[in-house]
């Protein structure tokens, strides 16, 4: 994954689109030619739809799909089933339904979602207000997500999962994700401190009731039951057939992770384990970059009993799991990991040693300073025997009174003033000195 067509702003925000590119990994997988057997997810999706059809073109239909020897289930790869294959009532609806609800040409779950440039996102940078970075501004150019119609469930504010406010600046507990996978926002809460590689982290998971069907404690999921709050599915399950082209999908945790316990006993082989079907987030408390990170989803048919389409009358109700996804990030590139432990971890230890080292360096300089002060003290009647043997040694002007003495390493000098003490000092200074004065007068 990458982000392309990056473009800053000047009101603290960039647009940028990500572009996935998903690559078959032939050591982590099965037979790319065997065929497994799914769903007809286009047939059931319309059986579901056509109870609301009167009795006589709900017979019409059956006797349609007949003619075509419609099946419920079809062989398919598991790379068809991903990104793609035939199916004739797909492409009747691709080329009759209006263009709202227009599908693609083909049945594919991840259909369109590799190498495509289709959202545009715009997200803030934190040059404003770091308690908004990473939370998206506008989802191509809409302020609100278009398949929802009330708050909170058509809000974006919420992270595309690269970037998180740093909780060290927000001190918030939960946190949003979105992704165009989710059909919606994302909450997570924190759940304590943890580490990744060295690198401090702070731990969320998923709310407990964020699958829930409204109630006291969640009258937030109300809105994703439009039509009647009492139609919400059970724990467990959400509703994204407004992103499915209307078609009854339903999103789950992985092996029905924490739904209602009748899901897991209608369908065999499920076993729904924390550790590998658990989405979670480990984030950088400081930065709000995670260190580690898996997005864990389950696609699920909602299939409903329709004794009236031959083709399906022996279907009872049921939510029929098609496959689950992982997505995320487990390590972070060796430069990105050093960047980022260089600006948490290390500096966390560095900062303070270097501070009181230099604390502790400028003490010792100041002891050290007084110390040679005080050991360099000359008692004052020292300094005044040194200072008449420095004047009787070195070269300097002294100035006593009008009268001014010259003296040099060799000769001394007296001159001549008004004064008619001259001759009395000149001898005075001849008996001091022990030499002849340089002049006379």
């Amino acid at each position: 994954m990458e982000k392309v067509n990056i473009v800053f702003h000047d009101n603290g925000t960039v647009t940028y689109q990500h572009k996935k590119i998903l690559n078959f990994v032939p050591e982590l997988s099965k037979d790319g030619d065997l065929r497994v057997l799914v769903p007809n997810i286009p047939l059931l999706t319309l059986s579901t739809q056509s109870k609301s059809l009167p009795r006589f073109l709900t017979m019409g239909l059956s006797m349609f799909l007949s003619g075509m020897d419609m099946k419920p289930f079809v062989p398919v790869t598991a790379q068809e089933l991903v990104f793609g294959y035939d199916d004739p009532l797909v492409s009747i609806a691709h080329r009759f339904f209006p263009k709202t609800r227009r599908p693609m040409s083909q049945m594919g779950l991840l259909l369109g979602r590799n190498g495509t440039l289709e959202e545009v996102s715009t997200i803030y940078t934190g040059h404003t207000d770091m308690r908004e970075f990473g939370l998206i501004n506008r989802l191509n150019g809409m302020d609100k997500l278009p398949y929802w119609s009330d708050a909170p469930c058509n809000s974006i504010r919420a992270s595309e999962g690269s970037f998180f406010p740093p909780r060290d600046q927000t001190g918030e507990d939960i946190i949003n994700v979105y992704d165009k996978d989710l059909c919606r926002v994302l909450p997570l809460k924190y759940r304590g401190p943890t580490e990744k590689t060295g690198i401090k982290a702070d731990l969320y998971t998923p709310a407990d009731t964020v699958f829930d069907p409204p109630s006291e404690e969640t009258p937030d999921n109300e809105c994703f039951c439009p039509d009647d709050p009492d139609s919400c599915p059970p724990k467990g399950l959400q509703n994204i057939s407004p992103c499915q082209y209307s078609a009854p999908v339903y999103l789950s945790f992985p092996h029905f992770y924490k739904a209602d316990p009748k899901l897991l006993d209608a369908v065999s082989g499920l076993k729904p384990v924390p550790k590998l079907h658990e989405t979670y987030f480990k984030i950088q408390p400081k930065l709000g970059v995670p260190v580690e990170g898996k997005v864990r989803v389950q696609l699920n048919l909602k299939v409903e009993h329709q004794p009236d389409i031959s083709a399906v009358a022996n279907f009872t109700d049921i939510v029929f799991p098609i496959m689950w996804l992982e997505e995320g990030v487990d390590e972070l590139t060796p430069s990105i990991r050093r960047w980022v432990y260089l600006a948490t971890t290390f500096a966390d230890i560095a900062v303070p040693l270097i501070t009181y080292g230099l604390i502790l360096v400028g003490i010792a300089c100041l002891v050290l300073a007084s110390y040679k002060a005080y050991s360099n003290v000359v008692l004052t009647h020292e300094a005044i025997e040194l200072g008449k043997r420095t004047i009787r040694r070195g070269s300097s002007f002294i100035v006593n009174g009008q009268h001014r003495l010259l003296m040099t390493k060799d000769s001394y000098v007296l001159l001549q003033t008004d004064d008619h003490d001259d001759e009395e000092k000149r001898n005075a200074l001849q008996a001091f000195m022990g030499v002849e004065p340089a002049f006379s007068y």
